[in-house]
Parts: C-alpha cells; structure tokens; sequence
C-alpha cells in the first residue's frame, strides 16, 4: 500500500489523500505478465469502530502490468476530513488503513490472498487470575484459550521475564494460538492491549499495540512489562496472586487463495 497524505504531486492532487496498491517482489512473476484485481481501500473510523471504504462501481478490475506497478485512487479523502479527529481517521496522529484484493481466477495465474478489513469489529475481553506467584517456577505460563471470532487467543506470562528482561521484569505476551489449525498463509490483523491490575491505587499497567499475527508470527508482547520491584511492591501482587487481562479486536484477516 502507498499513502500520500497530502495528494499525489506527481499527478497535481490537492486538498485529497491519495491512496494506491503496488505489486511487489515482482522479479518472481514471468515476463510480460499482468493482473487483473477489484480493489477497496479502507479507513478505520477509530471513533465509532467501523470503516470508510473506497471502491470501484460495478467491481471494476484494475490492471497491474510490468509497465505499471500501481494502481488505486487519487482522490481517496479530502485532506480536511481526514485530519479532523471528530471523524477518527486520524487520532492522536495514527490512522489504520486497510486494503481489500481479489484476483479472478480466470484473468490470473499462481497464488495469490485476500484482504478483508472487518466491517464490525471482533472484540473480547479475557480475565484471568493468577495464584501462588512466589511458587511459579516455570519459565512461562499460558492463560486458558479464549476466543475472538473465530481466533484463539491466550496471554504468556513469564514470572521472572525473558530476553532483555530476565531477572529484573515481568515478561507478558498475546499469543495467537493453535496456529497449525489454520490454512497456511494466514495472517491476522489485531489491535490489543494487555493489563497487569493493580490491586491497591487502582492505576493499572497497560500497554497496547498491533500487530499483524501468524503461524511464523504468532505472538506479540513485552520483555520488560512492569519491574519485578513494582509488580511486588506497588499494589498488582496481592496475597501472593495477581489478576492480567487483554483486551482484543480482530481488525482484518489475510485469507490466502490459488
């Protein structure tokens, strides 16, 4: 995907965002190929949880050749509408954007995947407990699986960290799970955030990210979650038990296809 957020100069677009799809790595195609694609952008309206989407009429397909790599819309938003917060494209200076491609098996050859950004998003929200902290003597713990859509999900918790911060932090990480379950190829889209509560001020820790989940990338998290000092101390660690929760949304799924 190409973004210009203040118009395509190239072809005097102003007062627009432009937005285009390019053809990548094509070095492996055979010469003189092309490829014929119905194309939709999105923007996610980070307000209301929903998308602006951009599409040809009448499925239109796009043409990608040697000669032209990219294709998509000059005229993808006006440059006011998009910066205006109260619409939720862009907050606190982050836009989400997604793109949506489908190759007719007729008009194309090999391999290929689709894009779909979810129209209403897959949300949910996981608790869980954990006792006997000063017994944990694993190098890990996974929370029960739970569900998102059709994803499993689970929390990795490391009582005495990992990687940067072994000894010295609590390791957390979102995993997606059982990935051997799904077609090869997939890839998930997901907005998260994980908690460690504090059980005392009521300030919980939290951080969120994003991140793009799959069989070769199925998890996401922080070696340096919260000091191991402050875990004890400052109110999460309570009668030796503590409570993380993550809260997921599933924002779009790459289904591959031949």
């Amino acid at each position: 995907m190409i973004l210009h957020p203040n118009g395509n100069k190239t072809k005097n677009v102003k007062d627009h965002v432009s937005g285009y799809l390019s053809m990548a790595e094509t070095s492996s195609l055979p010469s003189n190929w092309e490829v014929y694609a119905v194309i939709r952008l999105f923007l996610l309206d980070q307000n209301e949880d929903n998308y602006f989407v951009v599409q040809d009429a009448m499925g239109k397909h796009r043409q990608f050749h040697w000669k032209k790599l990219e294709s998509g819309f000059d005229r993808l938003i006006p440059l006011k509408t998009f910066a205006d917060s109260r619409n939720g494209y862009l907050v606190d200076d982050t836009c989400v954007l997604g793109a949506e491609v489908f190759i007719p098996k007729e008009r194309s050859t090999g391999k290929g995947e689709s894009l779909v950004m979810i129209k209403d998003t897959l949300r949910n929200n996981y608790t869980w407990k954990i006792d006997n902290f000063s017994n944990l003597d694993r190098e890990f713990y996974d929370s029960s699986i739970f569900l998102v859509g059709n994803y499993k999900w689970n929390i990795r918790f490391f009582p005495n960290g990992i990687g940067s911060g072994l000894g010295s932090h609590i390791s957390l990480y979102l995993a997606l799970a059982e990935t051997e379950s799904l077609p090869p190829g997939t890839k998930v889209f997901a907005e998260f955030s994980l908690r460690i509560l504090n059980q005392v001020k009521g300030r919980h820790y939290t951080v969120k990210a994003n991140h793009w989940f799959s069989a070769s990338s199925w998890e996401r998290g922080w070696a340096k979650f919260i000091s191991l000092t402050s875990f004890k101390l400052l109110g999460p660690l309570v009668k030796d038990f503590c409570w993380v929760t993550a809260d997921v949304s599933v924002l779009g799924v790459v289904n591959p296809f031949t």
